[in-house]
């Protein structure tokens, strides 16, 4: 696999995951607000997705359609945080805030990647993420400082999620031909990047972040291994699409 390939796949791969789960809380947000705002950043992503699996078929590899939905889940590149389930709201908005801004820092690098297709749509997709970051921010800094059950729900989340957004920075053996090529200027220097950031809004609250020295990140999703959540999804996900992968829609 090259470099392209291998950066592309883990890009489109964890916003189709996650774009997904976002989706099911389509009906169930705790209000009406946030029921549409989750709902339209997990079209964003899926949005985001086809995009990044359109550069793959560009460069040789299969049709959007036939990446997302024929692949089982040893073959999938995301991190195992975006396959979890949604669980309660606490949960899915600690995800959307940890995930979502390494994702507005990482396409914001992209946007000067030595790839020129990949920085193109990395240009044109940071606005849509920078207002994902800024929605997670908000509520963040909101629950972080509300009542004392707020305040305990979301730093036991904050505690519970934080290993597994340490595997979004999660490298494969390419990582340095990424790096020298300008491709991407590193999981390491993300990583560096985003604890800056999520910092900054987490002084802001009450709530306290991990020692991020002494977690054990969750990883393996790189290399296609995966929670017993993700395959199951993938089943869902695609069982229109497999009744007749030939059909124009």
């Amino acid at each position: 696999m090259t470099p392209q390939l291998d950066l592309l796949y883990r890009l489109a791969d964890d916003q189709l995951i996650l774009g997904h789960r976002n989706s099911e809380w389509n009906g169930l947000g705790p209000i009406l607000e946030e029921d549409i705002a989750f709902s339209s950043m997990a079209q964003d992503k899926l949005g985001h997705s086809l995009q990044l699996y359109g550069l793959l078929h560009q460069l040789g590899e299969a049709e959007p359609d036939t990446v997302a939905f024929t692949r089982n889940a040893p073959q999938f590149h995301c991190c195992q945080l975006v396959e979890l389930p949604i669980g309660e709201y606490d949960f899915s908005l600690t995800r959307h805030f940890l995930f979502d801004h390494a994702e507005l820092l990482r396409f914001e690098a992209l946007a000067t990647s030595s790839f020129e297709p990949l920085a193109q749509v990395a240009r044109k997709l940071r606005g849509e993420l920078k207002y994902h970051a800024l929605h997670a921010n908000t509520w963040v800094k909101r629950l972080g400082t509300a009542t004392d059950e707020a305040i305990e729900r979301m730093q036991r989340s904050l505690d519970f999620t934080l290993p597994y957004a340490l595997g979004i920075f999660e490298t494969t053996e390419l990582e340095p031909e990424i790096i020298s090529t300008g491709l991407f200027v590193g999981e390491k220097e993300l990583q560096a990047r985003w604890l800056e950031s999520i910092s900054k809004v987490l002084a802001q609250t009450e709530l306290q972040l991990p020692d991020v020295l002494i977690a054990t990140p969750v990883s393996g999703g790189r290399h296609g291994e995966h929670t017993e959540h993700l395959q199951p999804l993938l089943d869902e996900m695609a069982e229109v699409f497999r009744l007749d992968p030939t059909a124009d829609w």
